[in-house]
C-alpha cells in the first residue's frame, strides 16, 4: 500500500508526472512568458504612446504603473483562488482575464481607457501567474523534475521581461504601440486551447470555499497606496499632506490586512501557517529585496539611460536588451539545473546575488558619453549571470516543503514577494535618484548593487533543500 505523505497524496502519486507534463510545462511557461512581458513591454513604446493619446507627462508613467500596482494587489487573492476552485478553471478565467483587457487597451483611443484596461490586465495576471506556478508545483513532485519545470519557468519569465523591451521595439517602430497589447489576445487563445490537457481538481466546496475578499480588499489598497505615496514623495517630499496620507493609510490598511489573516479569515488568503516554514518566511523576504532590483527597476532605467541618453529609437533599444534574454534562457535553463544538482542552492543564491551586484555596480559608472559595448553589454553579462543563478533555486526554495492544499497561495506568496519588490523598489529609487547630465541614472543602480549585496548576506538563513523539502 502506497505511504501517505503529510498532505495527504499517496508518494506513490506524487513519484511521476502525469503523461501530458510535457504539454502542462509549455501551458505554463506561455502563460507566464506573457504576464512578465507586459511588465515591460509598454517601456520603449511610451512616447509613441503620448504623442497618440496626449497623455500628460504625469500621466504617462501610469501606463505602466496600473499594471504593476494591481499585479502586485491581487496577487494573494490569486494565488488563492487555484487552492479553492482548482488551478485549471483559475488558469483559464486568468488567461480570459488577460486577454480581454489586451483587446481593449490595444483598441484604446483615450488615456483613460488604456490605463483602466492596463488595470484590469494586472488584475489579469495576478490571477494567472500564480496559477501557473501552482500547475507546476502540484503536477511535478519534489526533485530533479521539479527543479528542471522550475527552471525553465524561471528563465522563461526572466527572458519574458528583457524580451519585452525588444518586442516593444520592434512593434512599435514596424506596426504601431497598439499591438504590443494585441498580440496577447492570439497568445491568450492559443494558451487557452492547450488548458484542456490540465486534469481537472475538485473545487473545495461549503465554508472553506469562501474568499477571504476583505483581506483581499485590504492588501491591494494598502499596496497601492503604499506604492502610490512613495512616487508621490520624490517630486512632492515626504512632508506632503496627500503623500502623508497616503502613507498612514497604507499602514492601517496592512495592519488590518494581517490582523483579518491571523484572527478574522476563515480561510485566509495567506494561511499564516505557512510562515512557519523558514524555507517561506526566508525565502519571500530574499525575493522581496531581489526583486526590487531585477526586472521592473533594472527595465525602467536602463530603457532611460539608452533612450534618453544614448539617444536609441524603440527598435535599437529593444536589441540592446537582447544579450540579457539570451544570456538569462542560458543559464537559466542549461547551467542552473545542472548545479543544483552539485551545489547547495544557498551558495548558488548568494554567487547570483554578488556577480548581478558586480554587473549593477558596473552599470552604475556608465556616463553620458558611453558606449554600448562597454555602458549596456559589459554589465547585462554579469547581471543576466547572476540573475539566472540566482532566481530558480530561490524560486524552488520558497515553494518547497508546503502541502498540497497550500500550493497556490505560497505560489501567490512567492510572486507577490517578487512583483511588490519590483513595484515598490521602482517607486523608492524614482524617489532616492536625481539623475543628471553627469550621471544620467542617478544612484539606482548603485543602490541595485548594496541591495544585491544585503540578498547575499541574508541568504545563509534560507534551509538547505533537504530540510525545506520536509512539509509542514
Amino acid at each position: 500500500m502506497a505511504r501517505a505523505r503529510s498532505d495527504g497524496i499517496p508518494a506513490t502519486s506524487r513519484a511521476a508526472a502525469p503523461p501530458a507534463s510535457g504539454m502542462i510545462l509549455a501551458l505554463a511557461c506561455v502563460a507566464q512568458f506573457m504576464v512578465v512581458l507586459d511588465v515591460s513591454v509598454v517601456n520603449v513604446a511610451l512616447p509613441s504612446i503620448q504623442a497618440s493619446l496626449s497623455f500628460t507627462t504625469t500621466g504617462l508613467p501610469w501606463v505602466a504603473g496600473a499594471y504593476s500596482l494591481a499585479f502586485a494587489g491581487f496577487l494573494p487573492l490569486g494565488g488563492r483562488l487555484a487552492d479553492l476552485y482548482g488551478t485549471r478553471r483559475v488558469l483559464t478565467a486568468g488567461l480570459v482575464l488577460f486577454a480581454v483587457p489586451s483587446l481593449a487597451g490595444g483598441l484604446a483611443d483615450t488615456p483613460a481607457l488604456l490605463v483602466a484596461a492596463r488595470a484590469a490586465q494586472g488584475l489579469g495576471a495576478a490571477v494567472l501567474a500564480p496559477a501557473t506556478l501552482t500547475v507546476l508545483t502540484t503536477t511535478f513532485p519534489e526533485g530533479p523534475r521539479r527543479t528542471r519545470a522550475l527552471a525553465v519557468w524561471t528563465a522563461v519569465s526572466l527572458a519574458g521581461g528583457a524580451a519585452g523591451n525588444l518586442v516593444g521595439g520592434v512593434l512599435t517602430q514596424s506596426l504601431s504601440w497598439r499591438w504590443i497589447l494585441l498580440i496577447n489576445v492570439p497568445i491568450g487563445a492559443a494558451a487557452l486551447a492547450m488548458t484542456g490537457r490540465i486534469p481537472r481538481s475538485p473545487r473545495r466546496a461549503g465554508h472553506a470555499a469562501r474568499l477571504d475578499l476583505p483581506g483581499a480588499a485590504s492588501v491591494t489598497a494598502g499596496l497601492a497606496l503604499l506604492a502610490y505615496g512613495i512616487m508621490r514623495a520624490g517630486p512632492r517630499g515626504w512632508d506632503d499632506p496627500v503623500t502623508a496620507s497616503a502613507l498612514t493609510a497604507a499602514v492601517l490598511l496592512l495592519g488590518a490586512f494581517v490582523l483579518i489573516e491571523t484572527r478574522l479569515a476563515g480561510d485566509p488568503l495567506i494561511p499564516p501557517r505557512l510562515f512557519r516554514l523558514r524555507a517561506v518566511t526566508a525565502g519571500n523576504a530574499i525575493m522581496l529585496l531581489a526583486g526590487a532590483c531585477f526586472q521592473v527597476p533594472m527595465w525602467y532605467f536602463l530603457t532611460l539611460y539608452m533612450q534618453d541618453v544614448l539617444h536609441y529609437t524603440a527598435l535599437e533599444t529593444g536589441l540592446g536588451f537582447l544579450p540579457h534574454t539570451l544570456l538569462t534562457m542560458a543559464v537559466g535553463l542549461r547551467v542552473t539545473p545542472w548545479l543544483m544538482k552539485r551545489v547547495d542552492d544557498r551558495a548558488l543564491v548568494i554567487a547570483g546575488a554578488l556577480t548581478a551586484a558586480a554587473g549593477f555596480l558596473w552599470q552604475s559608472r556608465a556616463t553620458a558619453d558611453g558606449d554600448y559595448l562597454s555602458a549596456v553589454l559589459g554589465p547585462a553579462v554579469l547581471v543576466s549571470i547572476g540573475g539566472g543563478l540566482l532566481n530558480t533555486p530561490l524560486t524552488a526554495t520558497a515553494t518547497s516543503g508546503v502541502a498540497g492544499s497550500d500550493a497556490g497561495a505560497a505560489s501567490g506568496l512567492m510572486n507577490t514577494a517578487k512583483q511588490v519588490g519590483g513595484t515598490l523598489g521602482l517607486a523608492a529609487l524614482t524617489a532616492a535618484t536625481a539623475p543628471s547630465p553627469a550621471n544620467p541614472h542617478g544612484d539606482a543602480f548603485l543602490i541595485m548593487a548594496i541591495a544585491l549585496l544585503a540578498v547575499a548576506a541574508a541568504s545563509p538563513a534560507l534551509p538547505r533543500r533537504r530540510d525545506a523539502a520536509e512539509p509542514a
